[in-house]
């Protein structure tokens, strides 16, 4: 489908307000001078959490047992984002090399 430059100059201008208005929203309502409610600190804390579980039950979803590679690139990426968890207790580190090793193994050792 093609679009119209208009239409094109609108989807963006909606993108980006939309963008801003999520950005902003959290320092309008809760401004420097207003303490952040209970419920909300609660979620700070106990989110980042939750989502991690989420994303793993949702990467390991489809593994099939029965079927080669039955799950050990997933198995040695996920010991070795444990262990490099532990070691280094930098998460982004842990992940990112977590998912490069596990692209490497699905892409070049277990093809």
């Amino acid at each position: 489908m093609n679009y119209t430059t208009t239409q094109l100059i609108l989807f963006f201008v909606i993108v980006a307000l939309g963008t801003f208005f999520t950005r902003a929203l959290p320092f309008i309502l809760f401004p420097e001078n207003i303490p952040i409610p209970r419920f909300m600190k609660y979620l700070a804390d106990i989110l980042p959490y939750t989502i991690i579980g989420l994303l793993v039950v949702y990467c390991l979803k489809d593994i099939n047992l029965t079927q080669s590679p039955h799950a050990i690139p997933e198995a040695i990426s996920i010991v070795v984002i444990i262990l490099l968890h532990i070691w280094k207790k930098n998460t982004l580190l842990s992940i990112g090399g977590g998912a490069l090793l596990y692209m490497i193994l699905i892409q070049s050792v277990f093809v």
